[in-house]
């Protein structure tokens, strides 16, 4: 139940979860029934050897917060789970260890963190939108301010519930003042890539395959999760414009000469380091993190190169899934470690985080049609995603359930 708790709160998705539970307990001699979803636990045990048709003897109920993906606590928690299913620890010591993972973080991981937004803001400006140096340190500035925000927000719980809406309150409004009193700026563009972090990409993308393996309670439950935190992002937008027209701040949305072709290259190195901060990466993960991510941008942009008539976007992010699935699954086979280090980062520039943003925007704006076009763009880019990743399954299959 310990490790259940520990691989929830590091970002574990409900199909791994449950595989590596039942996993676990086959190896203790139980017959594990684990249901599992972003906010609950519940795990029924009864002896193995009374077959199939054993009723459960103990159950237990376990009541969680949705969890964010750490990739170092996951990995120790793995490695732990293995040292005691194969006698190299006593279940007592590996209860103690996997505990001793919930410590709070340190004050210098919190700043780290707080960084990682504002590289991944600026990163996100050169690699996917393209637009101006004044637009990528308006970015960058954005997003370390949302990042002191939801730092502080982690102990503070009434904040917390807000911490979206407020987020994009705080982009839109400083935004604005940049381009009325500062420089003209690509709006739009900047405050998408200031909330890039927020935008629930990856649990869009999660939900999607936990429906696709059945888990129809969890994946569900998660697409609305995703889809509430969209809405509080685009509220605290139109609220922080509207603010703005209140008290009579008038934006400048300009589009300036874009960067020069060599700062994608850079933009790219840097937004991988941030990812693997971002992240919670050990320090012995950072290059193959980094690696990951890059390799999945590489092989996205070369997908939508090779696509010829076909929609660019949809193909080249099946063939990043279906790429990165593959090595993570290698990766794990291989290396005996977590595949999530490979898969999870790798993946995190291909997710439509950012189109299902616009979408409700747009929608928001009360221009339908635009709104239900790039609705419909967001439901292909997942299906592509998520058909990638299974794909990736089948062609080297994973021997590890994280």
């Amino acid at each position: 139940m310990e490790l259940a708790r520990r691989l929830h709160q590091y970002g574990t998705s409900a199909p791994r979860l449950e595989m590596a539970i039942t996993g676990v307990s086959q190896r203790f001699g139980l017959q594990a029934d684990v249901w599992s979803s972003p906010t609950a636990i519940i795990v029924s045990f009864a002896e193995l050897s009374q077959g199939d048709e054993a009723l459960a003897q103990v159950t237990q109920v376990m009541r969680l917060s949705p969890g964010d993906v750490n990739l170092a606590r996951l990995c120790e928690a793995d490695t732990i789970a293995d040292r005691v299913t194969e006698g190299d620890l006593d279940m007592r010591e590996g209860f103690r260890l996997l505990r001793a993972l919930g410590k709070p973080e340190t004050l210098a991981s919190q700043a780290a963190v707080v960084a990682t937004y504002g590289l991944a803001a600026a990163s996100v400006v050169a690699l996917l939108l393209h637009c101006a140096w004044t637009d990528l340190v308006a970015a960058g500035v954005i997003g370390l301010i949302i990042g002191v925000i939801m730092v502080s927000s982690a102990t503070r719980p009434r904040l917390a519930v807000a911490s979206e809406a407020i987020s994009a309150l705080v982009a839109s409004v400083v935004a604005i003042s940049v381009s009325a009193f500062i420089v003209p700026l690509a709006l739009k563009s900047v405050i998408l890539a200031g909330l890039i972090v927020l935008v629930p990409g990856m649990a869009l993308t999660t939900a999607v395959r936990e429906i696709s393996s059945q888990h129809l309670v969890a994946g569900m439950a998660r697409m609305g999760g995703a889809i509430s935190t969209l809405l509080k992002l685009t509220f605290g937008t139109v609220a922080g414009t509207q603010l703005c027209l209140a008290v009579g701040i008038h934006a400048r949305d300009l589009a300036q000469t874009p960067l020069p072709p060599w700062a994608e290259t850079v933009a790219l190195i840097v937004g991988a380091f941030a990812w693997a901060i971002a992240f919670r990466a050990a320090r012995r993960d950072w290059l193959t993190v980094m690696v990951a991510v890059i390799v999945g941008y590489i092989a996205t942009r070369w997908g939508g190169q090779i696509a010829g008539s076909l929609p660019k976007a949809p193909f080249g992010v099946f063939l990043g899934g279906f790429l990165l699935s593959a090595l993570a699954n290698a990766y794990a086979r291989f290396l005996h470690r977590p595949g999530a280090v490979v898969r999870e980062p790798g993946i995190i520039l291909l997710v439509p985080g950012s189109v299902g943003f616009r979408s409700v925007s747009y929608l928001l704006e009360r221009d339908t049609e635009l709104g239900m076009d790039t609705g419909l763009l967001l439901v292909t880019l997942l299906v592509s995603l998520v058909a990638g990743l299974l794909f990736g399954d089948l062609l080297v299959a994973p021997r590890r359930s994280l």
